[in-house]
């Protein structure tokens, strides 16, 4: 994406090796950004616990990637 320099806002960043980065802590935030974002927040819980732990990365990435970044 190309920003303006005067674009002066900044992605939450969650770090998943640490505490932040656990399942239920992800899906907490998950819940949270949906409701914000007026998504489907039971499609996507579905989604993000149909499989593992990078099931679940993937998925929350997909769906909040534009305004969460996650680190390893």
């Amino acid at each position: 994406m190309i920003k303006n320099k005067e674009d002066n806002s900044v992605k939450r960043v969650i770090d998943i090796s640490g505490p932040e980065g656990n399942a239920y802590n992800l899906l907490a935030y998950a819940k949270a950004y949906s409701k914000q974002l007026d998504l489907d927040w039971k499609q996507i819980q579905s989604s993000m616990t149909s499989g593992d732990y990078e099931n679940l990365i993937k998925v929350f990435d997909d769906n909040f990637g534009h305004v969460i970044d996650l680190e390893r």
